[in-house]
């Protein structure tokens, strides 16, 4: 896949499988480009069930540095994981709080704010958006090295726009995301030669239906169906009518696609290959589409992590012969959880979806009626994380509002705790390991108080927030660590590998990346710290 997209774009011959170089000592100098890959819902528990099978990039980076990452924070979902990656900062720094929030002062009738929007634009709604990086708080690795050297070039690929945004930054030289059809970018600005062609040879694969993939040995146990709701998964093998772009999407085509589209901006721009030291952001999208639609443990699963393995192998490969002296590092924007059914057919009993009236509407109802507000609507929000609460309430009604909305969600038989924005706020935000925060540190990690709710929900562990299975069976986004924990790669050439099975933050990320280029941080702008890379007493962090 990958080698047949990025050959029809660029017009190059790429093998289908390269050896890697001998190991050689790793260069004192530092890197000429930094490759920042993210794995969207790519959990630690992934990394570890499949680490035995890698044969491609992904067993490369499993040779380098393995630390045991978290996305230490609550909010659990694609925008705040991908904010943290590159800023060194936790959602509650970069403001980047969820997906999207809500905001019941603002003028629009859509009250809903999408993280990667401008909502000023006239127009624009959370569904249908103008895409910006306006409400990121922070600046990024990128913009932070193209601020200290403007000859860095920064480029971002990602399958979602929010991936590609969140850590590109603001003064990213090229980003470009996945627009349904074909790879877009911010309104207003051309479409680069380079990407015309990688969308013309996208066109040219969606057209043609894909047969089904071949099952390798080891993915075959798990090919067993399970029901969920009026759908079956367990079984998929990625069989694609032509022209079906939403198959397309959740399926391994979309990160070869992506991928392609990166090798593609490397060799166009000759990233690397400059003055400056550059950066390439790669936003791996379709394991999460995948997680979401067939949960993590079935057949799907299995062949999307093969392909992603086989993809990366062939993107390494490109830039292994430039000659390039590159830096990696591959994350994860967060975890994932398997769908309850198939959690109970493998030995979790407590397994279960929630439960309909969690919903913020009902829950509105309740309090209502026990106030005998009648049927004003109070609560605003999902069935967990933020819950706001009307803002045009007179403070002594909002106070009685706001206790007996805690009241009814504590009592909730699925709900394992309940914090106020005034709790929560008087937390100090959390230090030290992060896999021993507890609860309410998490969510501190999390909460902005200009974007946060006035409460916040966590379900108990093991519930999955999705009442109904439909387009999606499984999801993440909770509190608990399986949402949590992430690998954390690093890899460059001459590396002496070892695994760090303490944990550390995605956050770390930025101040390690920024040490290996010369890049100084003042600690105090920043959440993390940096990770020491080099496996002997030396140390690499300056």
């Amino acid at each position: 896949m990958f080698a047949r997209l990025l050959a029809t774009a660029m017009l190059i011959a790429v093998p289908v499988a390269a050896q890697e170089a001998a190991p050689a000592p790793a260069p004192a100098a530092p890197p000429k480009l930094i490759v920042t890959i993210s794995v969207d819902q790519f959990s630690t528990d992934l990394f570890a069930a499949y680490r035995t099978y890698f044969t491609g990039g992904l067993a490369r980076l499993a040779r380098g540095v393995v630390f045991s990452g978290y996305q230490s924070h609550a909010a659990t979902e694609t925008c705040p994981g991908h904010s943290t990656i590159l800023t060194g900062s936790r959602p509650s720094r970069t403001g980047i709080v969820a997906n999207d929030w809500v905001d019941l002062k603002t003028a629009r009738e859509d009250t809903t704010i999408y993280c990667a929007e401008d909502e000023r634009v006239a127009g624009s709604t959370s569904e249908k958006y103008t895409v910006s990086p306006v409400h990121l708080l922070v600046p990024t690795l990128g913009d932070r090295m193209k601020a200290a050297t403007p000859a860095t070039r920064v480029v971002s690929v990602a399958g979602k726009d929010r991936a590609a945004v969140m850590m590109g930054g603001k003064t990213a030289d090229q980003t470009w995301w996945w627009g349904g059809k074909g790879f877009v970018t911010y309104t207003g600005t051309a479409e680069a030669p380079i990407v015309t062609r990688a969308n013309a040879a996208i066109a040219a694969q969606i057209a043609k239906a894909q047969p089904a993939l071949e099952l390798p040995d080891y993915c075959k146990p798990r090919d067993a169906a399970v029901s969920a709701g009026s759908r079956t998964v367990g079984t998929g093998r990625f069989a694609r009518e032509a022209g079906d772009t939403r198959a397309f999407r959740a399926s391994p085509e979309m990160d070869g696609a992506t991928l392609a589209l990166a090798a593609a901006f490397f060799e166009e721009m000759q990233l690397g290959r400059g003055a400056a030291t550059d950066v390439l952001i790669v936003g791996a999208s379709a394991t999460d589409y995948v997680g979401h639609g067939y949960g993590t443990e079935g057949t799907e699963m299995c062949l999307q992590l093969t392909s992603l393995d086989r993809d990366l192998g062939a993107f390494f490969d490109v830039l292994d012969r430039s000659g390039v002296d590159y830096q990696v590092v591959l994350t994860a924007d967060h975890g994932g959880h398997d769908l309850p059914e198939r959690n109970v057919l493998h030995g979790i009993p407590d397994a279960a979806r929630a439960q309909t009236g969690l919903s913020s509407k009902p829950m509105s109802d309740k309090v209502a009626a026990a106030l005998k507000l009648g049927d004003r609507r109070l609560l605003w929000g999902g069935n967990f994380g933020d819950i706001y609460i009307d803002p045009k309430l007179a403070p002594k009604l909002r106070a009685k509002v706001l206790a007996e909305a805690v009241a009814q969600y504590r009592a909730h038989p699925q709900v394992a705790a309940v914090f106020t924005g005034a709790e929560i706020m008087a937390t100090q935000s959390p230090s030290g390991p992060p896999e021993s925060w507890t609860l309410i540190q998490r969510v501190r990690a999390s909460y902005h108080p200009d974007r946060s709710g006035d409460f916040y929900v966590a379900l108990k562990p093991r519930v999955t927030p999705i009442p109904v299975p439909g387009g999606a069976v499984a999801t993440h986004g909770s509190v608990w660590d399986y949402d949590r924990r992430v690998p954390i790669l690093f890899w460059r050439k001459g590396v002496t590998p070892f695994n760090q099975p303490n944990g550390v933050e995605t956050a770390d990320i930025l101040p390690t990346l920024a040490s290996v280029v010369g890049l100084k941080i003042d600690p105090a702008e920043i959440d993390g710290r940096c990770l020491d890379l080099d496996a002997s007493a030396a140390n690499s962090c300056h």
